[in-house]
């Protein structure tokens, strides 16, 4: 099989196209302009409020969120989260999301983002596009996740794309690491609207 940079690189490419086709009308939602970009990070273990926060958000302001969980189910419909599936999403993911910064879009980046080697690619495409990167850490009580995880599972929340439960929670648990860099901090156990307001606000100062 061939797996040489050329078409590994074109493969990452195909997915990142791919990934963009199943935005389908949300681009058009959101006016990209030179200087507008900026890359919002969300870093949490499942069920901490991370893709809440994000469709706040959006209803907030305008923007384009990326979450792993439906890019994932995007490029493998059946997936099996293996290391070189996860590997496989986040290429694709990162060259998306170095495209749309390029082209002027405010990006919200979904995603666990639990450890410094997984958040450094995305400070490393806000470097080289020139964009700011917005972090944001959530946390909430462990009852509480274990609860919302038990309602994810159980098909009563409207997130139909993540399959995180709490057995996922305890084993992902131990392996996160603080964001040592200026972020905003998040108890989704209580009320987000004023960090939801001061991204927002983030978001808006790059409009021309």
């Amino acid at each position: 099989m061939n797996d040489g940079p050329n078409f590994v690189e074109a493969s990452v490419r195909g997915d990142a196209a791919a990934l963009r086709k199943a935005l389908g009308n949300e681009l058009q939602q959101v006016s990209p302009a030179p200087g507008r970009a900026a890359l919002v990070a969300l870093c949490g273990l499942p069920g901490t409020g991370k893709s809440h926060f994000a469709a706040a958000l959006k209803q907030r302001t305008p923007c384009v969120v990326l979450g792993s969980d439906r890019m994932r189910k995007t490029l493998v419909p059946q997936p099996r989260y293996t290391r070189q599936e996860h590997a496989r999403v986040f290429r694709a993911a990162h060259q998306l999301l170095e495209t749309l910064l390029e082209e002027g879009f405010p990006v919200v980046f979904d995603a666990t983002n639990l450890t410094a080697r997984a958040r450094d690619p995305l400070r490393d495409i806000a470097t080289r596009v020139g964009a700011p990167l917005v972090l944001v850490q959530f946390d909430a009580p462990p009852q509480l996740v274990r609860q919302r995880l038990a309602r994810r599972s159980g098909g009563q929340t409207s997130d139909s794309y993540s399959d995180a439960d709490w057995r996922i929670y305890c084993r992902l648990y131990p392996g996160q690491e603080p964001v040592n860099a200026p972020h905003f901090d998040v108890d989704s156990s209580r009320d987000t609207s004023g960090v939801i307001e001061e991204v927002a606000r983030l978001l808006e100062e790059q409009a021309p």
